[in-house]
């Protein structure tokens, strides 16, 4: 099972903070938007970004926390943890393909803001790790091909020469000599595109319940965008 660990928590937490701090129709991601959703996916991904640390600002402000770069103390550290990760157990799960699962709380102040956002917490967050994850599960079933097999059982002849000790990581230049000549770049690349397709397809379901609640974040952030910035000459009563 797939689970943070306090260590790594603290490091999203790290992470979240520097960015949020930062931070202070389809919508097609790179075409234009309607209602002031900006051009390209970079662009949107910075407006998600923004009413996302907005919401989570929010949320802990209601608990009488702030999100701040300053070091804080163990106890300190893990109360804000909690308020933005969320505690207990975990109610959102998701298994892919691949064998994993994917776990998080649905208490914490993120998973508030992303609810605020998205419109159904449970659903995006179904949708964003089946999406996150459409390139290890097609990676997956490449490594099941036969076409995969027989090229990796190249490579390793090649890496690791019978008569010596094998290495479970030959030597770079070894290692790039004997991808070029087994040819195993070229067919995972193919192997792989070709299962991206399947895997969309597997997974239509979920892309097309992650493209509508996209859409309807990015509507209700251009929102959210347009009170904080009003446009030049625009008054609000």
């Amino acid at each position: 099972m797939i689970r943070a660990t306090f260590r790594t928590r603290r490091v999203l937490l790290a992470v979240a903070a520097s960015v949020w701090l930062a931070g202070c129709a389809t919508v097609e991601p790179g075409g234009p938007g309607p209602g002031g959703v900006p051009v390209g996916k970079a662009a949107q991904d910075e407006l998600l970004k923004s009413a996302e640390h907005r919401f989570v600002v929010d949320c802990l402000d209601s608990r009488g926390l702030t999100l701040t770069a300053r070091p804080r103390a163990p106890d300190e550290d893990r109360v804000l943890q909690a308020a933005l990760f969320g505690a207990g157990p975990r109610e959102l799960s998701v298994t892919l393909a691949t064998g994993a699962t994917v776990t998080a709380n649905d208490d914490g102040c993120l998973a508030t803001a992303r609810h605020r956002l998205y419109g159904d917490q449970r659903r995006w967050f179904r949708a964003q790790v089946t999406v996150d994850n459409l390139r290890a599960e097609a990676q997956a079933r490449m490594s099941a091909d036969p076409a995969h097999r027989a090229a990796l059982a190249r490579w390793t002849r090649c890496a690791s020469p019978s008569g010596r000790p094998r290495s479970d990581r030959p030597d770079p230049a070894v290692a790039a000599r004997c991808a070029r000549e087994t040819g195993i770049e070229e067919v995972r690349a193919r192997l792989e595109a070709a299962e991206l397709v399947t895997v969309r397809t597997l997974r239509r379901d979920e892309l097309t319940t992650y493209r509508q609640l996209r859409d309807r974040a990015l509507r209700r952030a251009a929102e959210l965008s347009a009170t904080t910035h009003p446009k030049k000459g625009s008054t609000h009563s």
